[in-house]
């Protein structure tokens, strides 16, 4: 049986009805979507938002610098320097009569302490110093780190060296740095190394002799000095501002004070450790 022609209002009939259910398909999927939340899309040409970058280092302005100078003082009597036997190493033994090497550890005399590092702590965090090419020097002399205690800036050579006939070692331990352990098996042999990090205090030792220990400073700036045996120390090229300096000793720890520095003025300070 032959079907009949649809008429034309049955045509638009039907597309009317499948119309209605593409446009009711439509309107649930866009509602089921609606309980997400729409993305954030930028418009062309609009910068995204960027975290507050720090302050920029600028270089030191020395030309209004002023210093800050005084001395370390030691309350108490004081007590002679501990002996350590190193008889067993007759290598070290030669250097020392009597076969005792005089410890370094406690040096105090006439009322002032000796190898005390005393350092700007806060105050110079966006001053930029470069580091200096000369490099400080820690020499293996005598069987003891000459000097005892030393400074030095991140990124500047430290020259280690080795004086003495008989083999030594410098072994660093440091939180801030990479370690090293570097052998000086020969007379006059030099080894080189940098700190890519401050740090107060970095620890040297020679593994081969237990009883030689050393201590490095290592700051972002120059504004530093060890205390001679007058307890005296001077630390210049310090711009204008508020700073807090501290003195370190490795068996009687820390003192500290903040001082204010006006255009080139030189403030002079004191510490004082007791025993």
């Amino acid at each position: 049986m032959i079907p009949k022609r649809m008429s034309l209002r049955a045509k638009r009939s039907n597309l009317c009805y499948y119309t209605d259910c593409f446009v009711a398909l439509l309107l649930a999927m866009t509602l089921a979507g609606c309980g997400k939340p729409a993305e954030k899309v930028p418009s062309p040409g609009a910068e995204a938002p960027q975290a507050l970058a720090p302050p920029p280092e600028s270089p030191a302005d020395l030309s209004q610098a002023g210093a800050v100078k005084g001395r370390v003082f030691y309350e108490g009597p004081a007590p002679a320097p501990r002996e350590i036997p190193v008889k067993g190493n007759p290598e070290c033994a030669v250097f020392h009569p009597g076969g005792n090497v005089k410890s370094e550890e406690l040096l105090a005399r006439d009322g002032f302490l000796k190898n005390v590092f005393v350092y700007v702590k806060e105050g110079l965090e966006h001053v930029r110093f470069d580091a200096p090419q000369e490099p400080v020097v820690i020499d293996n002399k005598n069987c003891v780190y000459v000097p005892h205690v030393s400074g030095a800036q991140v990124g500047q050579p430290v020259e280690l060296r080795n004086s003495d006939p008989t083999l030594h070692n410098v072994h660093s331990y440091a939180e801030n740095s990479k370690n090293w352990n570097l052998g000086l098996p020969f007379q006059g042999m030099k080894q080189v190394k940098k700190f890519e990090a401050a740090e107060v205090m970095v620890t040297l030792k020679c593994d081969v002799h237990p009883w030689m220990i050393g201590y490095l400073g290592v700051l972002a700036h120059p504004c530093f000095q060890v205390t001679g045996d007058g307890g005296e120390f001077e630390l210049k090229n310090l711009p204008p501002g508020r700073y807090l300096i501290e003195a370190w000793h490795e068996k009687l720890g820390t003192e500290s004070q903040t001082v204010e520095i006006g255009p080139q003025e030189t403030k002079t300070i004191e510490f004082r450790f007791k025993a």
